[in-house]
């Protein structure tokens, strides 16, 4: 809608649009802080204390075209070789870079 900013302003307009827009805010800060309270529930602080939890982890072997990086000790696959120092030590891309 085009609005004639030149045009002399009504006053109570203007008053009776701050009040809806401070009832609107009410509403809405009781709104945000229900949010707040759900995110901060499901969120753990570091060093919580998880004794009672069940960490049930899968380990997969290394498999056969896999090494161990010599520099990062991390598995990587082979396609990610970079070179192999001389006492046959494997090196990544990452670590020779």
């Amino acid at each position: 809608m085009a609005q004639d900013y030149d045009s002399p302003r009504n006053k109570d307009e203007d008053e009776e649009s701050l009040q809806a827009l401070g009832k609107s805010a009410q509403n809405s800060s009781s709104d945000i802080d229900d949010d707040e309270n759900a995110i901060a529930e499901d969120y753990e602080l570091p060093g919580a204390d998880l004794s009672n939890e069940d960490a049930s982890v899968t380990v997969i072997p290394m498999q056969g075209d896999e090494f161990i990086c010599s520099e990062c000790y991390l598995v990587k696959h082979r396609s990610q070789l970079a070179y192999t120092t001389a006492d046959g030590q494997p090196v990544c891309e990452e670590c020779a870079a």
